[in-house]
């Protein structure tokens, strides 16, 4: 096969991206005619409106998450810390307008010094991502079953807005989310930071050897999750009105944005991988959340389709990634050569 029809081969490939979103309008079509069964209409106001909200939270969490694993770690801290921060911001706003900039700063700060601590223990005593946030996972769930028995705080009238407001179906959490999402795509294409958590994502030895200082990226990775999922909590804090301790748990959000993540196409060896992605992974968790309510699938089945889809998305990628492999040892003819070299 000559370099111009591999050429052409590649420029009609689907990146691991466009599989995802190619994925996603299937599960809307299909999601439109069971609903329309049930005698009920998918593009109808209220039920966008639902599924949008539904990636709210679950997105913050996940665009954290993703920088996370593109270092090569993991946040299993995330629940719990999208829980304190509704609480801490929740106690100090105490229904009070003038307290809302106070709670908000003071709510991300605790979340910043907790992914900064995250990211220390990784680098600088060694320990795998999973163990560190497992444990600081803990030590917050800890701190929350022994200072907190139940809902506490009261966010002011003014905040929740923020999560009842909408303009036509997308609710304004969403566009503040998206809106995240843009700073944080900018971020790995744009800047020298991007470009050295994907160099530390994909071998942190090599990086080093490059003159990569390895410790920031991956510090800032896990101070970014946390941050996050900070703003995940002060999500639901405007929707419920009330900070819980139990909130981030109940919501299962750190395997939910794991598994966002990887059915996003990011390795979760870490180095490759995007936002853009895990976008398309939430919002395929949220249409088929919709869908199963529709349907009145009980839990195991919600469960059990979503590991489905987790399975065969990994499964796709892994024979993609096959492939290339085994293209790379392919010789290529002189012609091959000199066409390429002319390019």
């Amino acid at each position: 096969m000559s370099a111009v029809e591999q050429g052409g081969r590649r420029s009609v490939t689907l990146t691991s991206t466009g599989i995802v979103y190619l994925v996603l309008v299937f599960v809307v079509v299909l999601a439109a005619i069971l609903t329309a069964t049930q005698g009920r209409n998918f593009f109808s106001t209220g039920n966008l409106t639902t599924i949008l909200t539904g990636t709210g939270v679950l997105g913050f969490i996940a665009v954290g998450q993703t920088l996370v694993i593109l270092a090569g770690s993991l946040d299993l801290s995330v629940p719990y810390v999208t829980s304190l921060s509704s609480l801490v911001a929740g106690g100090i706003m105490a229904g009070q307008s003038s307290n809302v900039l106070a709670g908000v700063v003071a709510a991300l700060a605790v979340c910043a010094v907790i992914g900064l601590v995250n990211g220390l223990v990784v680098t600088l005593l060694d320990v795998h991502g999973f163990i560190a946030t497992l444990g600081m996972g803990l030590i917050i769930s800890g701190y929350l079953a022994t200072n907190y028995k139940g809902s506490h705080g009261e966010a002011p009238r003014s905040f929740r807005l923020i999560g009842a407001t909408r303009i036509g179906p997308v609710p304004i959490s969403v566009l503040i989310m998206l809106g995240c999402a843009v700073l944080v795509i900018l971020m790995l294409r744009r800047t020298r930071l991007g470009m050295h958590l994907y160099a530390v994502g994909g071998n942190r030895e090599v990086a080093r050897m490059s003159g990569v200082r390895t410790t920031t990226p991956v510090v800032a990775a896990h101070l970014l999750s946390s941050v996050l999922a900070g703003m995940a909590g002060l999500l639901l804090l405007s929707r419920l009105s009330v900070g819980s301790p139990t909130i981030g748990s109940q919501g299962g959000y750190d395997l939910m944005s794991i598994a966002a993540v990887v059915l996003g196409g990011t390795l979760l060896a870490g180095g490759k991988g995007n936002v853009l992605g895990t976008l398309g992974g939430v919002a395929i968790f949220a249409v088929l959340d919709n869908l199963m309510s529709v349907m009145s699938l009980n839990a195991f089945l919600k469960d059990a389709v979503r590991g489905l889809v987790i399975v065969a998305a990994v499964a796709v990628y892994a024979r993609r990634d096959t492939h290339r492999r085994l293209a790379r040892f392919e010789r290529p003819s002189v012609t091959d050569r000199v066409l390429e070299e002319a390019r």
